[in-house]
């Protein structure tokens, strides 16, 4: 991104809101108000909440609201520091040291010297992060930090603390001007406190229907009324039931557009059982919502969506 594409940070909570709504992502009060002052403080957020909630969106949707390059990385178990901050390009260093010996250099100092220079520096995203000239600050996504070890989470407590990172052959590398960054967690595991005191905190739940039906209408304008309503009153009703993974916005999204691909107007018990895998992810949960559970579900919805004219 260049500086004639980045847009200035909002100024209020309520042009955050708009920031946002105009990136089609619908932030609640609450949600708006910490984007605005970890914006405003330059704190990273911490974003924790179950798995479909949006955590990730909120970063990309940020990154292209306010014209940054984003920097995602992907956490996983075994994420060790090589894979998410820098390493070194082995074959060119070996290329490198053939060179000097066929050309007879043979000062060690200058050859470690450029072994170790930038030219041969491999950056990964937590250095990506950290390089950017001022003015350019990305949007830095560290996203499911709970699938790391607790030993990369005190690796990130200089980064979180002062922008830099050690680089032992080139020295400390600060960033010029601090990445907005946003860490997210789908809580399989807790976070230590000492990384989070570092951030500001916020718990992404599940949409309400109301704000859910808006976000079906923006993301999927195809689709009929009646069907845009009872898709979001029946994924409404199966997250108050005990399955393994409740349905996530993204999933609600997907249904509604698979529905609209089979030209579907309205809902019927056919339709739900032969559509479940775009849904639910889960081989059980999809028997028990095929079945008997899964039309009294819709009876519901019918009901109630009758009730409210």
């Amino acid at each position: 991104m260049t500086d004639d594409t980045q847009r200035s940070l909002p100024a209020s909570i309520d042009e955050t809101v708009a920031l946002l709504a105009g990136a089609d992502y619908l932030a609640g009060r609450s949600l708006a108000t910490v984007i605005y002052l970890a914006l405003k403080m330059k704190r990273p957020l911490f974003l924790e909440g179950e798995a479909g909630v949006g955590k990730t969106e909120i970063a990309k949707t940020l990154a292209r609201a306010l014209g940054r390059q984003l920097i995602r990385l992907q956490c996983y178990e075994g994420l060790d520091i090589s894979s998410a901050v820098y390493e070194w390009n082995y074959p060119a260093q070996m290329l490198e040291i053939r060179l000097s010996e066929a050309s007879g250099v043979k000062d060690r100092g200058r050859i470690e010297a450029d072994l170790f220079s930038e030219r041969h520096l491999i950056r990964r995203p937590v250095l990506q992060a950290l390089s950017q000239t001022h003015g350019q600050a990305p949007v830095f996504l560290i996203d499911e930090l709970d699938r790391t070890d607790e030993a990369f989470e005190a690796f990130l407590l200089e980064v979180l603390s002062d922008f830099q990172v050690t680089i032992p052959e080139l020295g400390t590398i600060k960033a010029a001007e601090p990445p907005i960054v946003i860490i997210t967690t789908n809580r399989t595991r807790e976070i230590h406190d000492a990384l989070k005191r570092r951030c500001l905190y916020h718990w992404v739940d599940y949409p309400d229907a109301a704000r859910e039906l808006e976000i079906i209408r923006r993301k999927v304008p195809q689709a009929g009324e009646r069907l845009s309503r009872q898709v979001v009153a029946y994924v409404q009703k199966l997250r108050k039931l005990d399955l393994f993974k409740s349905p996530g916005v993204a999933e609600t999204i997907d249904w509604a557009t698979a529905l609209t691909e089979l030209d579907r107007a309205a809902l019927d018990p056919e339709t739900v059982a032969d559509t479940l895998g775009t849904l639910l992810k889960y081989q059980d949960d999809i028997a028990r919502i095929a079945n008997a559970e899964g039309r009294h579900v819709l009876a519901e919805v019918e009901a109630d969506l009758q009730a409210a004219g």
